[in-house]
């Protein structure tokens, strides 16, 4: 099992910057990717960015440019480093880590609001 705790969402200006940050414990030697999805209200469920265990990266289209995901494999943490925010960025973020074996695993959540 893994367990994943977040922090660092809240309330921010519209050109303003945040850092989400994003803990792992438990069985971590068996995580493979880390990254952060993001849901809005009455919207589904998407990926925002990850990054393998040996570094390779992928973003979505809407945040290319603006958002840097990066890992910490010595402090089993994941960040994601938000600039330049838009109120469409608003959402609640979720960590997320699969492991070698595809189980996947989320965190709590943690909400991002982008006032304009």
């Amino acid at each position: 099992q893994v367990q994943l705790v977040e922090s660092g969402g809240g309330l921010v200006q519209a050109g303003g910057s945040l850092r989400l940050s994003c803990a792992a414990s438990g069985s971590i030697g068996g995580i493979n990717t880390m990254g952060w999805y993001r849901q809005a209200p009455g919207k589904q469920c998407e990926l925002v960015a990850r990054v393998s265990s040996s570094g390779t990266t992928n973003y979505a289209d809407s945040v290319e440019g603006r958002f840097t995901i990066s890992r910490d494999n010595a402090k089993n943490t994941v960040y994601l480093q938000m600039n330049s925010l838009k109120p469409e960025d608003t959402a609640v973020y979720y960590c997320n880590a699969v492991s070698l074996f595809r189980e996947f695993y989320w965190g709590q959540g943690t909400q991002v609001t982008v006032s304009s």
